[in-house]
């Protein structure tokens, strides 16, 4: 799956793609979508990120860039000229259904920005014309999320929450047997910027007083989770289940996931059926998907489970997914509260941990996800669940980050320990005007690394 795309020596004619720290080297050119104004609208525009700025690639479609002449010998040559019926499609539509052609894409986006003179006076007008600062573009998420899923797919995570509830259990029986996931609300995923209204919703009632009644009001506890969102392309048929030696082709590419959580709306209303309230407000996804494609050489080995785990059942294991259906990425949290922001204060890392620490992989989640016949369909969104790791400081949301275990003698909950800033401030869940910003980035030697850029929001009261 490696080609020609991925080679580190690989330069652009944008001068910032070419530094060691972007997240957007020419090897990498996520997709996005964004608006862009002429005569007079507003219009949905399709680009990928190359340095600090957004390639149009609707500019360079509406120009007939494409299909661009084929290298002598390219095997792809016969399926250029399809990029011209799928990029007539805004918003990535067409390409989630013929991911086949995303290598293709990347061959032809890599000949317009190759470092090296503009051809003629055409090439320079469209290098101007098509390219935009990624400051001053207005993001809107990178496809149109049909549906959306979420798992809970790190052990780590599964076994610090389980053990709040559970100190002397905190894994479920079928915890090592089944991806546990829940049906989320794809309309209100939003894109990287946008501000978020604390909910409201119902709090448990006082547990020291049998009598109480639960309350209603805005949220007291509310909490980000670092999660890794997988795009799905080309969907499967009602009633026919996607098998896990093939479910690794239907993962387009993936996208940084903030699932933010009403910690006390989701305490009373979780049992018996699961998330509702304390998840549906809000959902933030970054503005660039990194495809595939661009992750090949960032492909690691699966979890490696423990002596004494079960093997998964036969249709959740595959020896190929095992060996390679890790991604290695290692992501980071970073809050800004107000007063930081005012003071010209950084935002402050609250944590760092690495995807390939993931009990369960995409491809996992996908077969178990439609083992019963149910369809995903093109754009799909399917979330890891928070990613965390054994060391604490890898945890990825604050319900973890601030738990500091049991008193073994009275056998309950101590109290929270708050992080502490720079301002003199403390945090045990979020306050208004907090910015939560997650990362991540991939690294290997001998390739060049690429990164998601930004997943960021901001509380706004309720």
């Amino acid at each position: 799956m490696l080609d020609d795309t991925h080679n580190p020596s690989l330069r652009s004619w944008v001068d910032s793609a070419n530094d060691p720290g972007t997240d957007f080297p020419i090897q990498n050119l996520p997709l996005c979508s964004f608006l862009r104004e002429h005569d007079g609208h507003e219009h949905v525009h399709d680009g990928v990120a190359i340095g600090e700025h957004i390639l149009d690639v609707t500019a360079l479609w509406e120009a007939e860039v494409f299909p661009g002449e084929p290298a002598e010998g390219d095997p792809d040559a016969q399926r250029a000229d399809d990029l011209i019926e799928v990029l007539s499609r805004p918003h990535w539509m067409g390409l989630l259904s013929r991911p086949d052609l995303v290598p293709v894409l990347r061959s032809q986006l890599q000949r317009f920005l190759l470092d090296g003179p503009a051809g003629g006076q055409r090439d320079r007008r469209l290098r101007r014309h098509a390219l935009l600062s990624v400051s001053e573009a207005p993001f809107i998420p990178p496809v149109s999320f049909l549906n959306f899923t979420d798992f809970y797919a790190s052990i780590h995570h599964a076994t610090t929450v389980g053990s709040m509830f559970r100190p002397d259990n905190p894994l479920l029986p079928n915890y090592k047997h089944v991806p546990i996931g829940y049906h989320g609300r794809a309309s209100s995923v939003v894109v990287s910027g946008t501000r978020v209204r604390r909910p409201s919703g119902q709090q448990s009632p006082a547990e020291d007083d049998p009598a109480s009644r639960p309350s209603f009001g805005p949220c007291r506890m509310l909490d980000y989770e670092l999660e890794v969102g997988c795009v799905v392309g080309k969907g499967n048929a009602l009633g026919e289940p996607i098998p896990i030696d093939r479910a690794g082709s239907h993962i387009f590419g993936l996208v940084l996931v903030n699932d933010w959580s009403a910690r006390d709306v989701q305490k009373w209303e979780y049992q018996p059926l699961g998330p509702f309230l304390a998840k549906n407000f809000a959902t933030t996804v970054s503005p660039f998907l990194v495809t595939s494609a661009a992750l090949e050489p960032f492909r690691c080995r699966g979890w490696s489970r423990a002596q004494g785990d079960p093997d998964p059942l036969a249709y959740l294991t595959d020896p190929a997914d095992r060996e390679r259906g890790g991604f290695d990425i290692t992501l980071e949290a970073f809050l800004q509260t107000a007063e930081m922001a005012g003071k010209g204060l950084s935002p402050v890392r609250l944590s760092r941990g690495g995807f390939r620490d993931m009990y369960w992989s995409f491809a996992q989640m996908i077969a178990h996800h439609t083992v019963n016949g149910c369809n995903l369909q093109d754009g799909d969104l399917i979330a890891s669940g928070t990613v965390s790791g054994s060391d604490p400081g890898s945890r990825g949301c604050l319900l973890e980050l601030t738990w500091d275990g049991v008193d073994p003698a009275s056998r309950k909950p101590r109290p929270r320990r708050p992080i502490e800033l720079p301002t003199g401030e403390k945090r045990t869940f979020l306050g208004d005007g907090d910015t939560v910003i997650l990362k991540g980035r991939c690294e290997r030697e001998g390739y060049r690394s690429i990164g998601f850029g930004e997943c960021r929001g901001t509380i706004i009261p309720g």
